[in-house]
């Protein structure tokens, strides 16, 4: 197992590479807890969860909204929930999301820590203290800051994952990889097979890489002022491309970084070769390079993303693997990437 400290204006969070779910007790009271799951997670794994009540919800993008919390809200007042009650999401990022926004907001906030049990949510969701519902379609419009208490990473969890969700967690990596580590991007070129099969030695050097530039970028910049920015390569076009197409997460910013590099060499910051090396990547990982989308209802979705400032948008373009820079960008500018793209 390996540690690694995240220090928030709102609390210090301890990450937990390779330590597994039989071992959450450790890391619990004996009382007042409560665990939220969804149907997979409990089907597979609820023999190994310790002995405390459980709300279980669905899975999927539509759920992670504000009647699902107001459902478990609801729950949390039937099972008397109070200030000492520490609440465990286990499962993947949707678990671990709308666990910190409950957790957060209930009783003006209660402890929370997540046991992450997908590719994805180890890398990104669970990690960083940000939890947030999507408010009529758009990801994340409701949420906060918030650290929790600690994140389990178990690796083992990962075996029960359909091959789609394991690619929407390498898509995560590649990410870190193309704005935090240029080594960690080779290592991903040479042994990309491997990761693929889940080898456990590949995997458990992807997942903490991928912890360790995310906490050292979140641990600068908790509130996403300007540092944490980066962490948003390929987002910008990738969440309005998952809006309109029904795309998964990790698919959409496959494509998204495709177009994230293709901007920065348009505009003359990265070479091409670079850019290719990106492609090629994600390829070889079986991640979309484009996906089919309807342009005008993309830049619609686009307009509203949160990183919008005025008539621009704070966008994450790369001068090489590894070194990200954030620039602001016009909406006209990105609407004309788009109807080119498309």
């Amino acid at each position: 197992m390996k540690t690694l400290e995240i220090h928030g204006s709102t609390g210090d969070s301890t990450i937990r590479v390779g330590e597994t779910l039989q071992n959450l007790g450790k890391y619990i009271p004996a009382e007042n807890v409560v665990i939220i799951t969804d149907v997979n997670v409990k089907r597979f794994y609820q023999n190994n969860f310790p002995p405390h009540p459980v709300i279980t919800i669905q899975t999927g993008e539509k759920i992670k909204n504000l009647d699902t919390v107001r459902s478990i809200y609801g729950k949390l007042v039937e099972f008397g929930v109070d200030r000492s009650t520490v609440i465990i999401g286990i499962g993947g990022g949707i678990v671990c999301d709308i666990t910190g926004f409950v957790a957060s907001t209930f009783l003006r906030g209660v402890k929370f820590g997540f046991v992450s049990s997908t590719l994805l949510s180890q890398v990104d969701a669970s990690v960083g203290g940000k939890n947030g519902v999507n408010f009529k379609g758009y990801k994340n419009m409701v949420g906060v800051f918030s650290q929790p208490e600690f994140v389990i990473c178990d690796l083992n969890l990962l075996n029960t994952l359909p091959q789609k969700e394991v690619l929407c967690g390498l898509a995560e990596i590649v990410k870190h990889a193309a704005i935090g580590n240029a080594d960690l991007f080779k290592y991903l070129e040479e042994h990309y097979q491997k990761a693929l099969a889940l080898d456990t030695g590949v995997i458990e050097r992807l997942v903490y890489d991928s912890v360790v530039i995310k906490s050292a970028i979140v641990n600068k910049d908790e509130k996403e002022k300007g540092e944490r920015r980066k962490l948003n390569f390929g987002h910008t076009f990738g969440h309005a491309i998952e809006k309109t197409t029904g795309a998964r997460h990790g698919e959409a910013v496959s494509a998204g970084m495709v177009m994230a590099s293709e901007l920065s060499v348009r505009k003359g910051h990265l070479q091409p070769k670079a850019a290719q090396r990106i492609k090629s990547l994600l390829r070889n990982l079986k991640l979309p390079t484009r996906l089919q989308a309807d342009r005008k209802t993309v830049f619609d979705a686009l307009q509203k993303d949160k990183k919008r400032q005025g008539d621009g948008i704070y966008f994450v373009l790369l001068e090489d693997i590894g070194k990200p820079f954030v620039h602001k960008i016009s909406i006209t500018e990105l609407e004309d990437v788009i109807n080119d793209f498309y």
